[in-house]
Order: C-alpha cells, then structure tokens, then sequence
C-alpha cells in the first residue's frame, strides 16, 4: 500500500494563487477525506497528484517513488503514475459490459490477456459485482455502477485510489450504503484512500483521518473525527464542520456578559486567556445546549422539528437565534419542548473566538 506525501505544493493560475506551500501527509492503508468549501483548491491538489495539473513549486511522494519535483525536474505522466480514481459521474462506459470497463484500463497498459481477466475478476468479486460481470450499465442501479468504477480503480491501482465525491449522485439511501461498502473495501484490501468531498457528513462517517482546508487553499487542521468535533483549531473548523451558534460577548467594568441583539446576560463561565479589548464570541454545538428550567438564560421556542433520532429546536432569545438539538431518548424522558412555551438554557462545552469581521 502507498502513502502520499504532498511537500511545498504551489499551484496558480497568473497571479492568483490556489495552492501556496501546501504540504499534507496520508498515511498508508488509511482513509484521509479532504473537506473543504468549494473553490478551496480541493480538486487542484488531487489534479496535481493525478499528473494533470503541473505545480509551480514542491513535490509529491507516492510511497517511495517521487511522482513530482519542481526542483529535481521530474514530472511522471499521469499515465505511469499508478493511481485509481473514481469521479463524481463513475464515467463507466454505457457500451461496454461491467468486465469490460474494468478491463479496458489494463488493456490500455497492454498487459497480458490472462493477467487481465484474472484481475477483473477478482477487482469484481471484491465489490461483490462479480453475478454483473456481463450486464451493461443501464441495467444496473447507480450504486451498483459506482462499484464498477471502485473495481475499475482497484485495477489500476491497489495502493492508492483517490474518490472525487464519488456518492454526490446518489440518493440518501444508496450514499449510507455506498459509504459502508467503501469502508469494508478499504478494510478487506488495505487500500489506502484520498477521499475528496465538502460532505462533512459523508467525511465524518469514513474517514480516518480528516484533513480540513480553509477557503484560500490552506490546510487548517488535520486529525481524527473527535479531534475536528471536540477540539477544533480555529473557528473556521467550528464553524464549517456540523451546526454551530455564536453570540456576541461584551466585557463591561471587568465583567462579561452575552449579548442577545442588545439584551445582556451576564456569563460566569471561567474565561480561558483572551484579548478583551477585541471583539469575541462564544461558540456552541445545537447538542451542546441542554433545557435549564433554573437558567436565567430564558428563549421562546420558535420551531420544533422531528427528525426521528433527534428533535430540531429553533430558540429566539430577544431576536436572536438559536439552533438546539435534543436527543428523541432525552425528549421523552423529559419532554418535549413545545412551539411558542419558554425555556431555560444552558451552555456546555463553550468555545470562543475572535468575532468575524462584518
């Protein structure tokens, strides 16, 4: 199996830089999801591993062989460069049968006519695709199309297969499904895999490893699920990883307070070191807010959403609102919070920031 290692990676189109000094590790035999928002550079980088784009600086590793260095001029073509990849789309062919798709990679590579139908075959048993091997596209279900594809990957390469939202297509459903059946591929095979997406969802569920970039191509945090949920870096990781809220704080005469569109609430919580003199925020997860009937802290339920294994609660606050979240075993336990009553609330687990700029 194949690490990648991306070393000072710079990457622009005139003077406008998409990647500047980007450098990223992915361990072999892992899953590292690539999140960010769109137009983050997410696709440029995996174009730059795949030999399709040329960096302007720095190089890349896959395993021991450099596929890329700006300095030692080496630059291996797309081609030669061994990596799977399945797109968005699964770009299987609607005229040739399931083997044949996965076939036609190795052809290319003018490999030896038994060694191919050995190797699809067993590419087709490992997404269990293997009954389909003479159906067309057009008889399979999209799910079933994007194990194709996964096969077709597994083909040209074992080590390393790069995903590029390779579920957006897909409905609710078959995407739950396609995400378990990725993670038990990996697991069975021990293929390492760049997964690219903005799903954070969809990210959280496989990954190993989640690497976060910012909107100007930089790498904010790189960890595992609990690190990016409970230990966010900076605020864009809170913000853009799950549902957050965020109130405004004031600090008045050595006091702090949380200010709810002009009504004040005086905070009591231990601050940790922060510059006063800056305009700050406190940050909260919707599930890190919990009904207080003794909280002076005091809302009006707006809206009250079922959503099967949790209740959705939208809390005005003089105007302000706020975003709760209530488990269903927690909600019948201690009711259910009804649209227009008043509630106390309580913050846990509070983080706190810089204010955005308006």
């Amino acid at each position: 199996m194949a690490s990648v290692k991306f070393d000072n990676i710079s990457f622009r189109y005139g003077d406008n830089y998409i990647l500047k000094n980007f450098s990223l590790t992915v361990e072999e035999s892992q899953i590292l999801c690539l999140v960010g928002p769109s137009g983050c550079g997410k696709t440029t980088l995996v174009r730059c591993l795949l030999g399709l784009s040329k960096p302007e600086t720095g190089s890349i590793y896959v395993g021991e062989t450099c596929v890329f260095s700006a300095e030692k001029h080496i630059n291996i073509p797309a081609e030669r460069r061994k990596i799977g990849i399945v797109f968005q789309d699964y770009a299987v062919w609607p005229h040739m049968t399931v083997k044949e798709n996965v076939c036609y990679p190795m052809k290319k590579r003018h490999m030896a006519k038994a060694d191919i139908e050995k190797r699809a075959m067993h590419a087709l048993a490992q997404v269990n695709m293997t009954e389909y091997a003479n159906h067309l596209p057009s008889q399979l279900s999209g799910g079933q199309q994007q194990r194709v594809a996964i096969a077709r990957a597994l083909v040209s390469s074992d080590g390393l297969i790069v995903m590029d939202e390779p579920i957006t297509n897909l409905d609710a459903k078959l995407r739950e499904q396609m995400l378990l059946e990725i993670r038990e591929i990996q697991r069975n095979i021990g293929t390492t895999i760049l997964y690219i997406t903005h799903d954070q969802q969809s990210a959280l569920q496989l990954c190993d490893k989640m690497a976060i970039m910012e909107q100007n191509g930089s790498l904010c945090q790189l960890g595992n699920d609990e690190d990016i949920i409970l230990r966010p870096a900076n605020r864009f990781t809170f913000e853009f990883i799950g549902v957050s809220n965020f109130i405004p704080m004031l600090f008045e005469n050595g006091q702090c307070y949380l200010d709810f569109e002009g009504k004040k609430q005086i905070w009591t919580d231990t601050l940790p070191d922060m510059d006063k003199t800056k305009k700050m925020e406190v940050g909260v997860r919707p599930n890190d807010i919990v009904f207080d009937d003794d909280s002076p802290i005091r809302g009006k339920v707006h809206r009250s959403v079922f959503l099967g294994s949790e209740y959705d609660y939208f809390i005005d606050i003089n105007g302000k609102e706020l975003r709760v979240q209530q488990n269903t075993l927690d909600a019948v336990c201690l009711g259910v919070a009804k649209e227009g009553s008043e509630v106390g609330i309580k913050f846990l687990n509070p983080h706190y920031y810089e204010a955005k700029e308006a």
